[in-house]
Formats: structure tokens, sequence, C-alpha cells
């Protein structure tokens, strides 16, 4: 852990070293790649040893495969051998040397590199393969046009700047930034028009960079004092079940699995900061002419604390894995979408038994959650005075729910597992089930998005909610600029 703060610590001032003297319109894009590839080869090699080789015998195997096999069929291969190798490094990391702890927990920025190699195989795919009508409008934004140069693969997977934390960026995104290409922002004005801006130099980052970094100070904060005095363990504390009463353990269990998410907070602002530092990460300018910072930010703080529904809390929390998985599973299932993204994620986040645990128990979850959603929610959003009332509420549920759901995430093992939900008698369980045989579990219609996209009273102006998904700026050289600016908009709106 030490290493990892001491890493990434360094790896912001290389980010601002890097902006400053190795900016785009100063030196060659070749440069830069080398340079970004050299220093995030040595931060892994120091942060992790001689398991760092891990990251280059799975980039390069992969790009071996995209070379011989051909676009047609490269994604399929691809994928396979990226999470299978990164499976097989799981289970010797977790079975093998070291089970339940993080020693040595070289297969986090895996799992990254994972999700990178396997995004670009797909992106590569449809970019050279198939027919450009036959794409989604975001897979037509995304698609790459040529194969990437071995220099431009391994910068990409193992830059500097994304190799021990994240997050996850598109390959074009990640080009555009290397080649210093100007930015052109569709903004949308109040009437509705268009307003077409050509920004001619890099808007500063400073001072998103040092939001983030306050709020990696105070999570970091939080974590070393108040996260060690409310463990997860103590849900299953033989002395505290005999003894505490059922609001105790209910304000506990929800207390306690708060105190574990400043860690995370951590870890993701830092690495969205350092991105930032670079000149990275630049997403345009709200209707207020305000920068924005978050094209690949990983969570929004407020909306995950302030959740009302298990997919608020999803769609804010880890956000390009939500992503990723919807770009090359979910979209691209040929049959029972949902539980084949599932199966991918459940896959890709490791062997723990606790963690499939989570995902089972999650998918429960959010089942009962749509119903519930679905079928009353229109009863409660008239009044203003009656929705305040009902988000409250909501809030309250979906965090009881979240922490119920991810215990055995933290926990790891079956066996302690099962003794917090056995203690709990398996409540929420029953009450997923007993939901689902009495609401129908209608599908949602895209009429009924209004519903969903209805903010808490105390959340964000409604405006924002424009801008709340990532875009993706349009960098591919067979691309006009015209076509890149519909195309990021189009993304945008999304």
């Amino acid at each position: 852990q030490v290493n990892f703060v001491v890493c990434q610590l360094f790896a912001l001032l290389a980010a601002i070293w890097f902006r400053t003297y190795l900016h785009a319109s100063k030196t060659s894009p070749f440069i830069r790649h080398v340079v970004a590839t050299l220093l995030g080869l040595y931060l892994a090699l120091f942060c992790f040893g001689w398991y760092a080789l891990h990251f280059v015998v799975q980039s390069g195997i992969s790009y071996y495969i995209m070379i011989i096999i051909g676009v047609e069929n490269m994604h399929k291969y691809c994928f396979v051998f990226a999470l299978g190798y990164l499976t097989v490094c799981q289970i010797t990391r977790v079975y093998i040397f070291d089970y339940g702890q993080y020693s040595a927990d070289f297969s986090g920025p895996m799992m990254i590199i994972t999700q990178k190699i396997t995004s670009l195989a797909f992106e590569i795919h449809d970019g050279m393969f198939r027919k450009n009508e036959d794409l989604t409008p975001t897979q037509r934004c995304l698609a790459v046009r040529r194969m990437p140069s071995l220099l431009e693969y391994l910068s990409y997977n193992c830059n500097f700047m994304g190799i021990l934390a994240g997050p996850l960026c598109s390959y074009k995104d990640y080009i555009t930034f290397i080649e210093g290409r100007s930015y052109q922002l569709q903004q949308s004005e109040a009437n509705g028009k268009e307003d077409t801006k050509y920004e001619q130099t890099d808007p500063s980052p400073n001072i998103a960079v040092a939001q983030k970094l306050l709020i990696c100070g105070l999570s970091l904060l939080f974590h070393m004092t108040i996260t060690k005095t409310l463990p997860v363990e103590y849900n299953i504390d033989d002395n505290f079940r005999a003894t505490a009463s059922w609001p105790v353990r209910l304000f506990y269990l929800y207390v306690s699995l708060m105190a574990a998410r400043p860690k995370y907070y951590f870890a993701w602002t830092l690495a969205d900061a350092i991105n930032n530092a670079a000149g990275f990460g630049f997403r345009g300018y709200d209707k207020n002419g305000v920068t924005r910072w978050d094209l690949i930010s990983n969570l929004r703080i407020q909306q995950i604390e302030f959740s009302t529904s298990f997919k608020m809390f999803l769609d804010n929390w880890n956000i390009q894995t939500a992503l990723w998985l919807k770009r090359v599973c979910y979209e691209r299932a040929t049959f029972s979408p949902t539980i084949q993204t599932f199966i991918l994620s459940a896959i890709w986040h490791g062997v723990y038994p606790g963690y499939y645990l989570t995902f089972l128990t999650g998918v429960l979850m959010t089942l009962a959650a749509r119903a519930i959603r679905n079928n009353i929610r229109h009863y409660f959003v008239e009044s203003p005075a009656v929705k305040l009332c009902y988000d409250i509420i909501t809030w309250m549920a979906t965090q009881l729910a979240i922490s119920y759901t991810v215990v055995p995430f933290v926990l790891l093992s079956v066996k302690p597992s099962f003794t917090f939900y056995s203690s709990c008698y398996f409540c929420l369980h029953i009450a997923s089930i007993l939901v689902l045989l009495i609401f129908p579990l209608k599908r949602t219609q895209k009429g009924s998005k209004k519903h969903e996209s209805i903010q808490p009273v105390w959340s964000k102006k409604p405006e924002e909610n424009l801008l709340q998904k990532n875009s993706y700026s349009s960098t591919n050289n067979s691309f006009s600029q015209k076509q890149d600016i519909t195309c990021r908009y189009q993304a945008l709106k999304q």
C-alpha cells in the first residue's frame, strides 16, 4: 500500500512535468509515447517487482494475436486470452500464494489492462471489419480504422498515468491526448441550438486537480482514522450479534460499509487527478462555460452517498468498468445479455467466493428494486413534499440493501458471508423474492426513461443530467472534423 501511494504521488509529479515539458506542441507523439510507456513500466516494476512482467507478457501476446488472427476474429481470441490470463494469475495469487492478502496484488493493474486489451480489440473489429451502418452511435464513435503500432499499443496499456489504478479510457481518446489535437466541442444552449466552439489552447486542469487532491486527502484521512474503528468483520462478531438490537445492527452495517468506501474514493480520485494533471480527461464545457475534467472519472461521490435506487448507485460507482461491460458484452450478447454481463463481471473481478455471492445477491436486489420502482414510483413524483418523503425512504432502503449485498465482497470467504446472512435470516433475499412474486417485472421502455432520470430533491441540478455520462472524442484520421463533432455530441447526449 505504501508503494502504491508513493508511486501514484510520483506519477502525479511526472504528469505535471509531462504536461509542462513534453506538451504536444513541443514534443512529437513518438517521444510522448516512449516516455509515458517507460515511466509506466518503471512504476510497475517498483511497485510489484518482477510481477510487472505479467503486464508486458499479457499485452505482447494479445498484440501478436491481433496481428496474426486478423480483424474478423481477433476480438474473440484477444478476449478469451486476456481474460483467461487474468484469471490464471488471480487463481495463483489467491489460492497458491497469499489468500486474503494484498501484499503483491499485481492482478489489480492487470484487470485494467484486460479491459483495455478487450476494448481495443472490439473497437478495431468494429472499425476495420464491420459495416458502418451496423454499428451503434457509440460503437461508430469509438471504432478504430487502423491497426495501432506496437509502441502505441504498449503506451495505451502501460502508460504511467493509468497503469496502477486506471481508469479505463478509450483508445481514441488516449491517442487524441498524446497527439495533442485541439478539442472541438458542441455545447447545448438554453434555446436548444448547438454552438460549436473551437478550443485553440488546452484549458488548465489546475483547479480540477486541486479539488480532486482535496477529496483524496479527506478520503485518506477518513480511511486512516475512522475505517479502522468500524471493521466490517464486526458485523459477524458473536457477542455483537447476541447483544445488539436490530436497529443498532442495521445502523452499524450501514456505517461500517460506508466507512469501507473511502479507500476506493482515494485510489480512483487520485488516478483521475494524475490523468488530469497530464492534460488528459477534458470533456468540454457545461452550459455556463465551466470546464469539465471528468471524461474518464470512475465515480461520483455525491450520487453514490445519496443514491435512491440500486441502479443509481451502480451507475455512479466504477463508471468505466460499467461502460466496458456494456460495450464488450451487453450490447453484443446474442442471448440473455444480463446473465452474460453478470458472468463476465464476476470472472473479471476475481476468484474469491465472496465476489460471486455479492453478484448473485446483487442481481436479485436489482430485479426487485426495478420491480418496485416500475410499479409504485410514479405515485410519488407529482408532489414535491411526497417526493421528498419517497426519496428519503428509498435512500435508506438503497443504502441498507447495498451494504447487505456487498458484505461478502469484503469478507471474501463463504463461511463468514453465510454467517452474516444467516444472522440476518436472509431477510433481504426473501423480501426480494417476495417482491418479484408480487410485482410484475415490466420491461424498461424508452418512454419511461423520464422517471429513471429524476434525481433526488437534494441532488444536483437537473440541467447537469445532460453531461452525466462520459462522452468520447472522435480522433480517427479517416473522419472529418464535422463528423467528429457530430459523433462527440451524440455520445454526449447519451
